[in-house]
This record gives C-alpha cells, sequence and structure tokens, in this order.
C-alpha cells in the first residue's frame, strides 16, 4: 500500500488480480445511495459545473465514467476501463513523499435522466475502509458534481497518520472537484478561442 517507488502498470495489474476475488473490507455495501452507517466520517463535496446544457451533461457523464474526476486529479488507475459494476481497480497517488496504492470495487451505477455515476468500496488493499459515490445532476437549470463517502482508517499507518490521512482525503475530494470543473469549461466550449 505505500512505497517509495512507483508503482509499475503491471504492479497495479498484480494488485488488481490479488483483489479480484475478495469480499469488500466493509460489510455497508451500497449505503452512500442511502442511510449512511454510523461509526465512519461521513463528507459530502459539491460544486456547480455551470448551466445545464443537454449535450454537455452527456459529454460530463462520459467524462465521469472514464474515470476523469480521479485521473484529472492526479490518480493512476488501473484498468483504464470504462466503469461498470463489479469492475475490480486499483488506484495509485503520491502523498507525504510515498506512492499509496489502493484497490477498490465498483459497487453501483446510477444511470437517471438527471443524474450519473457510480459508487466503488474498498477492498482489503486499501488504506482506509469504507465507500465514495460520484455522482453528476442536474439541479433545476444547474449542473452540479458530488463526491459523498464515509470512510475510516483501516491500515495500521492510516490510523496511526490519521491527520495526515484526512489532510490527503481533503485535498483529494477538491482535486476531484476541480478536475470535474476543468471538464465542463471544456466540454462547454469554454476554452474554445472567440471567433
Amino acid at each position: 500500500m505505500f512505497s517509495l517507488r512507483r508503482p509499475s502498470r503491471a504492479d497495479l495489474a498484480r494488485i488488481v488480480a490479488q483483489q479480484d476475488g475478495r469480499e469488500l473490507s466493509y460489510r455497508e455495501h451500497g449505503a452512500t445511495g442511502g442511510v449512511m452507517p454510523t461509526g465512519y466520517r461521513h463528507d459530502q463535496w459539491e460544486t456547480d459545473l455551470g448551466a445545464f446544457d443537454a449535450a454537455a451533461f452527456e459529454r460530463l457523464a462520459v467524462a465521469l465514467m472514464n474515470w476523469q474526476a480521479q485521473v484529472g486529479a492526479g490518480l493512476t488507475i488501473y484498468p483504464p476501463d470504462e466503469v461498470r459494476p463489479g469492475l475490480t481497480f486499483a488506484l495509485c497517488f503520491r502523498a507525504a513523499g510515498l506512492y499509496v496504492t489502493a484497490a477498490g470495487r465498483v459497487v453501483y451505477l446510477i444511470s437517471e435522466p438527471d443524474r450519473r455515476g457510480f459508487a466503488y468500496g474498498t477492498l482489503p488493499h486499501h488504506p482506509e475502509q469504507g465507500e465514495e459515490a460520484f455522482q453528476l445532476i442536474r439541479d433545476g437549470m444547474r449542473m452540479l458534481f458530488r463526491v459523498t463517502s464515509f470512510s475510516r482508517p483501516r491500515h495500521p499507518l492510516a490510523r496511526l497518520g490519521a491527520p495526515v490521512s484526512r489532510t490527503i482525503q481533503t485535498r483529494t475530494n477538491r482535486a476531484y472537484l476541480t478536475a470535474m470543473r476543468d471538464a465542463a469549461s471544456r466540454v462547454s466550449g469554454a476554452d474554445e478561442p472567440s471567433p
């Protein structure tokens, strides 16, 4: 989970293979879609992506389902496949001078006219325990991006360094919001030069 060396694609593939048949590391599967369980830290982060536009909403939904929030936040995702139910994946990022690898599994998808997204749960090869949901939402004439999660430190180093872990979580969630705002700017044509 923690390394001074950046994991290779082969390392991440090995983690995915090892974790693929394992059970999620928490019992409350799918709870980000309903009542959040006690005994965990609950978080909700949200940002406005601009005025609703049907075409932009669809393009953002595709970006979200292709890990744009995570990749845009600087995480490496393996495999880089489109999100689908049951997909086991590994992610990697650098924090506090170390490379952190973590494994998760997609636990549900959201595919409604005004809401798109997914949630993933942690597997044993993850320093935290819990679930995180990423949603693109039409709210009247606005588009919102929302991250909802419940988590607690599981690995001894994560528990020992809980304040550092919390800082990393906060920074990563802010980066998710920024990544989706950037994606919204691109799909709305805001980055195109004026005629």
